[in-house]
């Protein structure tokens, strides 16, 4: 019987990429495997027909030779066992190591050891630093690779060994039914090397707990949750493995005066009755120094001021925030008589005038008028 074309049984163009090919062939086998269908001859040989495409178009002379004369031009590179039996179970597990090293942590250092942990370190700053930068001097507990044996973890004079059980591979191959699988050696822990005399100052780790200086430079604009990545500042790594980074998170200290939201800043700014009535000057803080805001007369309390540039210039570029001046009109207290004196003469006033001088109080007097004529019936 004629065989179907193996580009036609793993549904794939024929210049599909090796990487279309393998998840061709995965899916299929996954579906038609004889454990998932037992006694289900069709899916057998779909499963056998499936691999013998595979093998084929998987292997690039074997292919080349495919696609210049057909099945003729792969059968003799089959061997003994040709294409259609079972005897490739290594192949398979490869094919699925993927998943099985998800599942089981195959390979997950191997001979070249373990990448360090990363670390987090907070640092807190005044709203000043954080605006203009500055260089902060700090200490992180972490370890570090021991200067006694190198890293290595075995006592100096000696050094590890290749693992017995795995032969330096750092993993070993399971057999299990049909399927061969790779997972981490229990020996050597996926390190490919045992220590028989490990250093008696780290007891075979290759790392010590030690307090480390850092310096940090913080640049301009930094705001809350903005982290500064030190690479290879974590912990070392294992057995002579990388070392993870260090993260620097940022969190600004309440400020007595302003607060931020973004790249703008905000104040509250108490002035006088009279000052709020009269207008006037009124010297105000920003955080390089002092300047002059103008009050205009008849100033509410809550009026907002707006001075432009003084906010913050973000870290992560564009235009310079605002200073935002909120004003809080302040009522006298701690009066002498003749003040109350005076006060009470103003207040006849206001009233002996017939204008409105509060339209506040008159826009909230005339909506609850409204508000209790409604409720007549």
């Amino acid at each position: 019987m004629a065989k179907r074309d193996y580009y036609e049984i793993l549904s794939v163009a024929r210049n599909a990429s090796e990487a279309e090919i393998k998840q061709a062939y995965r899916r299929l086998a996954m579906k038609h495997h004889p454990d998932r269908n037992p006694g289900d001859q069709v899916a057998e040989e779909k499963f056998k027909e499936a691999k013998e495409a595979y093998e084929a178009l998987s292997d690039p002379r074997k292919r080349a030779a495919y696609d210049q004369f057909g099945h003729a031009g792969v059968e003799g590179a089959a061997g003994g066992g040709g294409f259609g039996g079972f005897g490739g179970a290594a192949d398979l597990g490869d094919i699925f190591g993927g998943v099985f090293r998800d599942i089981f942590g195959g390979g997950r250092g191997g001979a070249q050891g373990y990448r360090g942990a990363d670390l987090r370190y907070t640092l807190e700053l005044t709203l000043e630093e954080a605006v203009f930068g500055t260089t902060a001097k700090i200490r992180v507990p972490t370890l570090v690779t021991c200067a006694a044996c190198a890293g290595s973890g075995a006592k100096p004079g000696t050094k590890p060994t290749t693992c017995p059980t795995c032969r330096g591979a750092g993993q070993v191959r399971m057999q299990q039914g049909f399927f061969s699988i790779q997972q981490t050696c229990p020996r050597c822990q996926g390190r490919g090397t045992i220590i028989p005399e490990p250093c008696e100052t780290c007891r075979g780790n290759g790392r010590v707990e030690e307090q480390k200086t850092l310096s940090v430079k913080v640049p301009a604009g930094v705001d809350n949750g903005d982290r500064i990545r030190l690479s290879g500042e974590g912990e070392a790594g294992e057995h002579g493995g990388p070392p993870g980074d260090l993260y620097v998170q940022i969190q600004v200290k309440p400020h007595p005066i302003f607060t931020r939201e973004d790249s703008d800043l905000y104040c509250e700014v108490p002035i006088s009755f009279t000052i709020a009535a009269l207008g006037g000057d009124l010297e105000v803080p920003t955080l390089d120094g002092r300047l002059s805001l103008k009050i205009p007369p008849e100033t509410q309390t809550g009026k907002v001021f707006r001075i432009r540039g003084k906010g913050v210039k973000p870290v992560r570029g564009g235009p310079t925030g605002d200073l935002l001046c909120r004003t809080l009109v302040e009522t006298p207290v701690n009066l002498t008589r003749e003040q109350k004196e005076l006060l009470q003469q103003f207040a006849e006033t206001m009233e002996a005038g017939g204008k409105r001088h509060t339209p506040q109080q008159g826009s909230w007097l005339d909506g609850v008028k409204k508000f209790f004529e409604d409720m007549k019936f």
